[in-house]
């Protein structure tokens, strides 16, 4: 018990713990939306662009996040056009923008000398790098993400499963997606200290993809992504610590054997129920709309679907 209660007497572990399991519970909560939308191809590709801001914001002496956090933006913003609009692929248009800032990043490390320390823990993530001040960041990125999914939770329901209809009804679908690529971008910049760039894509889909075998609700989906984040980071710091392994790897492997057990215990049958059907969604498959002679007041989020 003593070596197991050895880490909590430092404080770089503390630190690291805590910003581990809000960093896992802001992920799972989060990627709720990114697998329902089919956006893991986005998650991985935002992630590996913020790299680029990462490495120009390191060799110019520029805040961490200030210089990532304005790339992070920027990258989501374009990500976010290039989606909608469909010139051509969306998935080929990603790959160019998302891979190019990364490529970026790594350029302007050889050519400048980036520090190999700092390198590693942007890519695989370190608990070294975690202060006090990386705690409240994640906490208030974490509490700017609930507070966003609270207050346009019938938005951000509606776009999940039908954006189509939700246009036609009044929803500003463009900008409700905006906003939800803004929070991810900003979750991804918040936790890369601790996961790294390359494995920040796994904890949104993994405890997500957890939650969606156990549940087909909606609301329970949120709740259950969201504490299965947290233990995954939790239990993983621990374990990065007692191994000697980078805590991102760690955290990934904890989430990974989560989700082999819990498809084995499920027989991996498939379930065919879409997530919140059974709460939030019409005879006809789609959100039901309330019915309505007027806009309400209080805006298109009043006339979706019923909670």
């Amino acid at each position: 018990m003593d070596q197991l209660l050895a880490p909590f007497e430092f404080e770089f572990f503390r630190n690291g713990l805590a910003v581990a399991t809000l960093a896992g519970a802001l992920c799972g909560l989060i990627g709720v939306y990114v697998v329902l939308k089919g956006m893991s191809y986005i998650g991985h590709g935002l992630s590996h662009a913020i790299f680029g801001g990462f490495a120009a914001s390191a060799l110019l002496g520029v805040n961490f996040f200030l210089g990532a956090g304005a790339w992070g933006v920027a990258s989501a913003l374009m990500i976010n056009g290039v989606t909608r609009r469909r010139v051509i692929g969306a998935d080929a248009a990603i790959g160019v923008i998302t891979t190019a800032s990364f490529a970026l990043g790594l350029a302007l490390f050889a050519l400048f000398g980036g520090a190999g320390g700092s390198f590693d823990a942007a890519l695989f993530g370190s608990i070294l790098g975690v202060a006090a001040g990386d705690v409240w960041v994640v906490a208030a990125v974490t509490v700017l993400a609930a507070a966003v999914v609270f207050l346009r939770y019938r938005a951000l329901l509606f776009t999940t499963f039908d954006p189509e209809v939700a246009e036609v009804s009044g929803v500003p679908v463009a900008r409700v997606d905006a906003l939800l690529m803004l929070v991810l971008a900003a979750s991804i910049l918040a936790t890369m200290r601790v996961l790294g760039v390359t494995l920040i894509a796994a904890t949104l889909v993994i405890p997500a993809s957890v939650a969606r075998m156990l549940s087909d609700s909606f609301t329970r989906m949120l709740v259950l992504a969201t504490a299965i984040g947290a233990v995954c980071g939790f239990v993983g710091m621990n374990l990065s610590y007692h191994l000697d392994v980078q805590s991102g790897p760690t955290i990934v492997l904890v989430g990974a054997t989560v989700f082999a057990a819990v498809f084995l215990a499920s027989g991996g049958r498939r379930r065919h129920r879409r997530a919140g059907l059974d709460e939030h969604v019409g005879d006809h498959g789609r959100p039901a709309l309330v019915p309505s002679a007027a806009p309400s007041a209080g805006g298109p989020g009043d006339r979706l679907a019923r909670g």
